[in-house]
């Protein structure tokens, strides 16, 4: 799919222009359009699983949730408000209401944003454009790609370690304090195997004759091209519709530093 195969280093600006453009506008129309149109384009252009965007988004969904129920339980009233509902010490206005809902909408637009990145994107893909467009140290670079390859690793060792306490006896912990030193026992073997894997690795890459030079060739080269260029336009061009939709419905408002 477009998405997918798009440049990383330019999906990376793109995401972080649309972001930075959106936080300069804080009404309920801007994010929510943002929302849907970041949701479309997202399904339409890229290879994405809906159950898996679907379980990394519910988190955001709560946070927005959470965002909005904090900002109605604790407002800011300011003389003038229009009063909807008041009980106790609950007073809950029609501009408070607009913001708490705007405030929501933001965290689900910069999420969708996010998430349309991490789904689309090849982590090592996006490393090696990092090098050859954005001109990252290769040592640096590296050291990152090295360390998510280990991640795997570490895990099935995890189960390993667990697999032979438990043989001998003393895989079950049941008060805080032995939890406390089960994850002492874990760490210790976790961080000696670490280091191992991290010395063979460093000797096997200098033997292959790595430098850390910043020219040099790749075996894997991540162009950029005109579709890129077209795709960044679209994703920033969400931003931009959603602006003028909500300033032609007169929803517009700019972020003034305080909700």
């Amino acid at each position: 799919m477009l998405l997918n195969e798009m440049n990383p280093s330019i999906k990376a600006l793109s995401i972080v222009v649309g972001i930075l453009m959106l936080s300069f506008f804080f009404d309920p129309v801007t994010p929510l359009l943002s929302f849907l149109l970041t949701i479309a384009i997202t399904f339409i252009f890229g290879k994405v699983s809906f159950k898996k965007w679907i379980f990394l988004f519910l988190p955001f969904l709560f946070m927005a949730v959470v965002y909005v129920w904090s900002a109605l339980l604790f407002p800011r009233v300011d003389p003038g408000d229009h009063i909807l509902w008041e009980w106790q010490f609950i007073t809950v206005t029609e501009e408070g209401l607009e913001r708490s809902i705007s405030l929501g909408l933001r965290v689900l637009s910069f999420a969708s944003l996010s998430l349309l990145f991490a789904l689309t994107t090849n982590p090592i893909h996006f490393l090696l454009s990092l090098m050859q467009q954005c001109r990252l140290s290769p040592k640096i670079a590296y050291s990152i790609m090295a360390g998510y390859q280990f991640l795997p690793l570490m895990k099935e060792e995890m189960e390993i370690i667990r697999g032979a306490h438990r043989v001998r006896g003393a895989g079950r912990s049941h008060t805080l304090s032995d939890k406390i030193k089960q994850i002492k026992k874990y760490a210790i073997p976790l961080l000696a195997s670490g280091i191992r894997k991290a010395e063979r690795t460093a000797i096997a890459m200098e033997s292959k004759g790595f430098t850390g030079e910043p020219n040099r060739e790749f075996y894997k080269v991540i162009p950029v091209t005109k579709k890129d260029w077209l795709l960044s336009c679209m994703l920033i061009g969400v931003v931009i519709l959603s602006v003028y939709v909500s300033f032609k419905l007169g929803h517009l408002s700019l972020y003034r530093g305080e909700l």
